[in-house]
């Protein structure tokens, strides 16, 4: 086998691993399930009547996106805490031992992370349909939709996962890493439109690729005004084409030097 098909194969075994550890420890996926319905609920019904949007769409149909981007993202902080966890608990030593592709811990890591991302999106759109949200395009635009967010949501997963080969425990993860997508993933559209912001904060929600992935997302789904004014910035004029070369940048950049990370880590 080549190194690809090689570390594809060992990482699915990987996946595999990670799954079976959510199956032992089920209170990992009832949490995971329970915070974006709490998000949904919480931003529908407290802050969906104080903010006011431009034309005649609803602020729920506005939210879901948000809140799509939102929780996969703070879902690929699971790359990161398995990654510690496994390092700090000496799994990786026994990965040292096997015939296995450097870079199907990774793979494997980052893998189990869209199962999980799948499930959160699974209950966030349950939670959202009932709350008033609804899909006003095709299946295939919709489908297009979940499946950016979640490649989205992949990229942030190898990010989370270098993260968690540079810290000494899943707890640093955890907090260094809400300290970084909190902010970034409110100063964007996710929950209002940008620009209703201050000038500088407007110019950066309008070239985050939160922003991006949002936009499109909504529009995908077709849950923007129809009679909106473009917003002006090419990022979200263009948020699909936006949001895959913000994909391509991060994987290109992440995945080399997390694998080489790993690496050094295990050859100590």
């Amino acid at each position: 086998m080549n190194k690809i098909a090689l570390a594809l194969a060992d990482g699915g075994i990987v996946a595999k691993r990670n799954l079976i550890k959510i199956k032992r420890v089920p209170d990992i996926l009832v949490f995971t399930l329970m915070s974006p319905i709490m998000f949904v609920l919480l931003f529908a019904y407290v802050f969906g009547g104080s903010i006011d949007l431009p034309g005649d769409l609803n602020y729920r149909e506005f939210l879901l996106a948000g809140i799509f981007v939102q929780t996969v993202i703070f879902g690929s902080t699971f790359s990161g805490a398995g990654m510690a966890d496994d390092m700090q608990k000496g799994i990786i030593d026994r990965f040292r031992s096997l015939p296995m592709s450097p870079a199907a811990v990774l793979v494997g890591r980052t893998a189990s992370d869209i199962v999980n991302n799948v499930l959160s999106l699974g209950v966030m759109s349950a939670t959202g349909l009932l709350v008033g949200w609804r899909i006003r395009t095709s299946v295939p635009e919709a489908l297009a939709a979940f499946a950016l967010i979640l490649l989205f949501a992949y990229a942030i997963s190898w990010v989370m996962a270098y993260v968690g080969l540079l810290v000494p425990t899943p707890e640093v993860v955890n907090n260094a890493s809400f300290m970084v997508i909190f902010p970034l993933t409110f100063l964007a559209n996710t929950f209002v439109p940008a620009q209703n912001l201050p000038s500088a904060l407007r110019f950066f929600a309008e070239w985050n690729p939160v922003s991006a992935v949002t936009q499109a997302a909504r529009e995908l789904f077709g849950n923007v005004d129809p009679q909106a004014v473009p917003a002006g910035a090419w990022s979200l004029d263009h948020p699909v084409v936006y949001s895959l070369i913000w994909v391509g940048i991060i994987l290109a950049v992440f995945v080399p030097l997390s694998v080489r990370r790993y690496q050094q880590k295990v050859n100590k």
